[in-house]
């Protein structure tokens, strides 16, 4: 049975910015084109006067299955239950989840990862409203997919091997990431460049507006220093992308999915 609850952005989301407000919580499929699905707000900048419907994925979407070499997971499943599980069961190639917060659904709508490795590289399907669909019949590409639809479950293909020197690996190189309150990256990579890179070149590494800031430990994470708020972030995202259009004629392309 679907359901609603209340939830504080400015608590619920790991930026920790946004308002109070009345969210579905989906535990049957559907065509809920109406709402947008919010999974655990890692990497969303939602404004207070947002008047969005907001929707999440409820406990019947918090799952993992095995069946014939293939595993099925879940949407609502986050992404520290499934490296628990891959890891206990000696499964190969999702060592990269290791610290990369959220669940399923919004991994795999934004092609998540961690520089070349990345979830697509293991899906074998999707499942929508509409049935399973196959990874080659999905358009996807670098931290983004054309998915317009809910995603209740992810299929992998299974392979054994579960690897903890990668997980540490995978560990090590997130721990170089600020620990504050952020949305993730902030901007995509552009090709062949790095988006901090570029913000440090423009001067921004370290540029605070109210609370929130371009943090010192790395120039693409916008850091809430504790009351920052959506306008605050709006105004840097906004100069860092200015800055570097002027200086370099590159386009930065927002990570961070914006709400107004």
């Amino acid at each position: 049975m679907n359901s609603t609850k209340v939830i504080d952005f400015k608590r619920y989301s790991s930026i920790h910015i946004g308002g109070v407000k009345e969210i579905l919580v989906i535990n049957e499929i559907g065509d809920y084109k109406d709402f947008q699905i919010i999974g655990r707000a890692n990497n969303l900048l939602v404004s207070p006067k947002c008047e969005k419907k907001f929707a999440i994925l409820g406990e019947a979407f918090d799952y993992i299955k095995e069946e014939n070499d293939l595993i099925y997971v879940g949407c609502a499943t986050s992404s520290g239950k499934l490296l628990t599980y891959t890891r206990k069961n000696d499964i190969a190639n999702l060592e990269f989840l290791a610290k990369l917060p959220g669940n399923l659904g919004g991994l795999v709508k934004m092609n998540a990862g961690l520089k070349q490795w990345e979830i697509f590289n293991y899906i074998h399907s999707i499942k929508t409203k509409d049935g399973y669909i196959l990874k080659e019949n999905l358009d996807f590409s670098y931290r983004e997919t054309k998915i317009d639809t809910i995603v209740y479950e992810v299929v992998f293909h299974k392979e054994s091997g579960f690897s903890q020197s990668k997980q540490n690996e995978f560990t090590k190189m997130r721990d170089n990431q600020p620990q504050m309150a952020s949305a993730g990256s902030c901007f995509k990579n552009p090709k062949g460049d790095f988006a901090g890179r570029l913000i440090e070149a423009v001067g921004l590494k370290g540029y605070r507006v109210g609370d929130m800031e371009f943090s010192n430990t790395h120039a693409n994470f916008l850091v809430n220093h504790g009351n920052g708020t959506f306008e605050d972030a709006i105004t840097l995202i906004n100069l860092a992308k200015q800055r570097v259009k002027e200086q370099f004629k590159i386009e930065l392309e927002t990570e961070i999915i914006i709400f107004n």
